[in-house]
C-alpha cells in the first residue's frame, strides 16, 4: 500500500490515508507530500469529499474489515472504491513489467531484479513489499522501459497482473485463511503463470515443476534441462561463490556478496529474469556486488550488552528453516557479515497468526530446532480470532518433543524480554528476531533499557 502510495503521489496524484499505528512508514508518506490521518474514522471521508470536484477514488487491502468506520463512509457516499492490487494491475498493464510471485522469496528476489536493473541503467519502476536497500525505499517511479512488482499470492488478488515476465519462486501451502489446500495455491498460480507472456519458475520446488508450465527455468542444483542455473562452489557466511550455466552451457562464475542457498536461488532468478529482459550477462555479474537483502531480511539492528541484534521476516517453516541455517554459517567463523563472530545462535520466534501456528505447529518446532536458546514471544494476532488450545505453551511442548536439551522460554509480553534476555544470554550471542508482526519492535524496546551503562550500539542498517 506505501509503495502504491508513493508512486501514484510523484506520477501527480492527490494522495492521502490512514493507519491504526504509527510508524516509519507514515512518517516516510509524510515526507512524500501525503497527507495522513492520525486516527481513522468517518469524518475523514467527509473532509476528502468537501471543495473537491471530484471525487475520491477508495484504495484498500485486504486487511481493512467491513465494518471499517472509513470504509463505511465511503460506501455511504457511493464513492468508488478499489482494492490495492487494482492499482498495482493498472500499473502494470501500462508498461513491461516482471511480476514476482512465490510463497518465499518474493521481496528478496523483487528487490535483487530491481537493483540490477537499475544498476545496468534501466532506472525501473519498483513496487516492493520491504525497503529495496538501494534506492532506500520500496516505491521507485523510474523513467526506464521496466516495472518490477512483488506480487502477493495471500488474498489471490495477483490474477489481475498481466505481467510481461511472470516469477515463482516457490510454492507451499500458506494463508490457509484464503487457501483450503496446496491444490487451491497451485490452481491460483497456474492461472497466474497463463496471465504472463513469458513464465521463469523454479526448478528446484517439486510442487512448481510437477504442476506449472513455465518457457523458462532455473536451479541450483542441477543444469539438465534447465536454462539458467547457479550451481554453488563455495558457501560461506557472508557470500556464496558459484557457476552460471545458461542453457547447459558454462558462462561463468560469480559471487554474491549474500550467503545462503535460498539467497543464491533469489539470486539466479533475479539473473535469469535480467537475461529474459535483455541485460548481459557481464553487465548483471559485474553488479551483484550491489546486491542487499531488503529490510528484514537478516537486518542487523545493534549490539546490546556485547549482543548482536538481528531482524528477519520469517514467519513459516520453511523461512525460519533457511534463516537459522544461515545464521548457523556464521557461529564461530572469520566470514560473516556481521561486526564480529557470534557464538550461539538465540532465537525470538513470534507466530504471525493463530491459524498459521495451528496449521504448521509441528513444523514450526522442528525448524527451530537449529537454535541454541528459544524465546518464545506472544502471538502476533494479525487481526484473528484467537483459536482455543492453539498458543504458545503447545509451540513449547512440541518443541521439546523434538529437542529435550534446547531450553526454551516464554515472554507474555514484548516489555519483558529484555529482562529475560539479560539473564538468559550472554555476550556474543546472536539474539534473533523472527516473525511477520511486531517482534522488530524489540530493538526500540532495547534501546532505553540502561543498567549499570551496559548498553552500547546504534540502529545499523545490514
Amino acid at each position: 500500500m506505501s509503495a502504491l502510495a508513493i508512486i501514484l503521489a510523484k506520477r501527480g496524484y492527490s494522495i492521502s490515508g490512514s493507519d491504526k499505528k504509527d510508524s516509519h512508514s507514515l512518517k516516510h508518506l509524510a515526507a512524500q507530500g501525503i497527507k495522513i490521518f492520525k486516527d481513522q474514522n468517518s469524518k475523514n471521508i467527509q473532509e476528502l469529499c468537501k471543495g473537491n470536484f471530484l471525487q475520491p477514488l477508495i484504495v484498500v487491502s485486504t486487511a481493512v474489515p467491513a465494518n471499517n468506520s472509513e470504509l463505511r463512509a465511503a460506501k455511504k457516499n457511493g464513492l468508488k472504491i478499489a482494492h490495492r492490487s487494482d492499482i498495482l494491475a493498472a500499473l502494470i498493464k501500462k508498461q513491461a513489467s516482471i511480476a514476482v510471485a512465490g510463497s518465499h522469496g518474493k521481496t528478496t528476489t523483487s528487490t535483487f531484479i530491481a537493483t540490477l536493473l537499475t544498476k545496468s541503467n534501466q532506472d525501473p519502476t519498483a513496487v516492493i513489499g520491504g525497503v529495496l536497500p538501494y534506492l532506500n525505499t520500496n516505491g521507485h517511479v523510474g523513467r526506464g522501459k521496466w516495472l518490477v512488482a512483488e506480487a502477493d499470492e495471500s488474498d489471490g488478488s495477483l490474477l489481475k497482473f498481466k505481467a510481461e515476465i511472470g516469477v515463482i519462486t516457490n510454492l507451499e501451502l500458506d494463508h490457509t485463511d484464503h487457501y483450503t489446500d496446496l491444490k487451491a495455491l497451485i490452481k491460483t498460480m497456474k492461472s497466474f503463470g497463463r496471465n504472463c507472456k513469458q513464465l521463469l519458475a523454479n526448478n528446484d520446488c517439486p510442487n512448481i515443476r510437477k504442476n506449472i508450465k513455465a518457457t523458462a527455468w532455473w536451479s541450483t542444483k542441477t543444469i539438465k534441462g534447465v536454462d539458467f542455473a547457479a550451481l554453488p562452489k563455495k558457501i560461506h557466511g557472508n557470500k556464496t561463490i558459484a557457476d552460471i550455466y545458461e542453457k547447459g552451457q558454462l558462462i561463468g562464475q560469480i559471487e554474491i556478496p549474500i550467503p545462503g542457498i535460498h539467497n543464491l536461488s533469489n539470486a539466479i532468478a533475479a539473473i535469469a529474469a535480467c537475461r529474459l529482459a535483455g541485460i548481459s550477462f557481464d553487465l548483471l555479474r559485474k553488479n551483484l556486488y550491489y546486491l542487499k537483502t531488503p529490510g528484514r531480511r537478516f537486518e542487523f539492528r545493534g549490539i546490546w550488552q556485547g549482543r548482536q541484534i538481528v531482524d528477519d521476516y520469517a514467519h513459516h517453516p520453511s523461512e525460519v528453516e533457511a534463516t537459522l541455517k544461515m545464521a548457523r554459517l556464521m557461529i564461530n567463523s572469520d566470514a560473516i557479515p556481521l561486526p564480529k563472530s557470534p557464538k550461539r545462535i538465540v532465537t525470538i520466534f513470534q507466530a504471525h497468526r493463530y491459524s498459521r501456528l495451528q496449521q504448521f505447529l509441528n513444523d514450526f518446532a522442528i525448524a527451530l530446532g537449529e537454535s541454541d536458546l528459544i524465546l518464545i514471544a506472544p502471538i502476533y494476532s494479525a487481526g484473528e480470532t484467537p483459536i482455543k488450545g492453539v498458543n504458545n505453551e503447545i509451540l513449547l511442548s512440541c518443541i521439546r518433543k523434538h529437542y529435550s536439551s534446547i531450553p526454551i522460554l516464554i515472554a507474555n509480553e514484548l516489555n519483558k524480554l529484555p529482562h529475560l534476555l539479560e539473564k538468559n544470554t550472554q555476550e556474543d550471542d546472536l539474539i534473533l528476531t523472527l516473525g511477520a508482526g511486531d517482534i522488530n519492535k524489540l530493538w526500540g524496546i532495547l534501546q532505553p533499557y540502561k543498567e549499570n551503562n551496559k548498553w552500547e550500539g546504534s540502529q545499523i542498517a545490514a
